[in-house]
């Protein structure tokens, strides 16, 4: 108390406790407002107005568009029982599995053990020509494939030797997506191994050797254990990324015919080819949640993993 307040008799004016944590909650919510804001935005609106569209007949053009009926349920049974729905959601696993689960796992987790003793400019330039391919915008990327894939001036033809060339995007039009996909989206996988290799303790790594480990037996006894988690992170992440591609569309549209509509594209050709917008809304609602499904399977296995280590 100060010597004014003391003559007048006036006591000093303290911060409660209670005072304190409004005033630090009242700055906290300033600071997680304008990303609170964003979400609403960009993810929870676009998520209730697909909720909405999917239970009506919204179409892009017609009375549908400026009038759109309540239809309940009966896109989703629809979806339920549209063919051609299974069979984008079956090209869809494929795709998946082969370009994320194996593809670019595999590959990336061989590039970051073949690189980690590599010197360092070796080391450098294959991670900057892998992270080219990640980096560079999906239009280029699609352009110069099927320049490389073209069945008469095409490279791959050109190296094959072979006049006339196999139109390769018409007659393997899974494998040349599952292929591009692989060696674009791969450079995630290679960082993400990189890193967790790193947390294998080197003096594990030189027991394994002395004691006559074979190259497959390291890893499999001493190198996965330590790595398995980032593993798990890497599969759940590259798998839904892929799951959810629009790339493969810049590449053959998901053709010929639907050879290669997977199930972003089925999308797209539901909703903007054929106007149908409330039937693609479901379709996307039914996406949604089989992606969620997908990623609590990956954390129960995280967890199961966790405990049991």
């Amino acid at each position: 108390m100060s010597q004014a307040e003391a003559a007048v008799g006036v006591a000093p004016v303290r911060a409660t406790p209670t005072d304190v944590v409004g005033l630090g909650r009242l700055r906290a919510g300033g600071f997680i407002t304008p990303a609170l804001i964003l979400i609403g935005v960009f993810l929870v609106f676009p998520g209730v107005w697909t909720l909405y569209i999917g239970a009506t007949n919204f179409r892009l053009t017609g009375v549908a568009a400026r009038q759109p009926d309540f239809v309940g349920l009966e896109n989703y049974r629809r979806a339920l029982t549209d063919d051609t729905f299974y069979h984008s959601l079956w090209l869809t696993l494929l795709f998946v599995f082969g370009s994320a689960v194996i593809g670019q796992n595999g590959l990336g987790f061989t590039l970051a053990w073949a690189l980690r003793d590599a010197r360092a400019w070796v080391k450098r330039t294959i991670e900057a020509l892998v992270l080219l391919a990640w980096i560079l915008p999906s239009s280029v990327v699609a352009f110069l494939w099927i320049a490389m894939l073209d069945r008469d001036a095409g490279t791959v033809n050109a190296l094959l030797g072979r006049t006339p060339g196999v139109a390769w995007l018409i007659e393997y039009p899974m494998l040349g997506i599952i292929v591009f996909n692989i060696w674009r989206g791969t450079a995630f996988s290679m960082m993400l191994y990189s890193a967790a290799l790193s947390s294998v303790p080197p003096s594990h790594l030189e027991t394994a050797r002395l004691a006559g480990a074979t190259g497959a037996q390291t890893l499999r006894d001493v190198v996965f254990p330590h790595i398995r988690r980032y593993a798990l992170t890497n599969t759940l992440l590259i798998t839904l990324w892929t799951f959810n591609d629009f790339s493969p569309f810049l590449i053959t549209a998901g053709g010929p015919g639907r050879d290669s509509e997977i199930v972003a594209v089925y999308i797209y050709n539901t909703a903007i080819i054929g106007g149908e917008m409330g039937y693609s809304g479901a379709i996307s609602l039914i996406v949604l949640l089989m992606n969620l499904l997908l990623a609590l399977v990956y954390l129960r296995a995280a967890r199961t993993r966790r405990r049991s280590a």
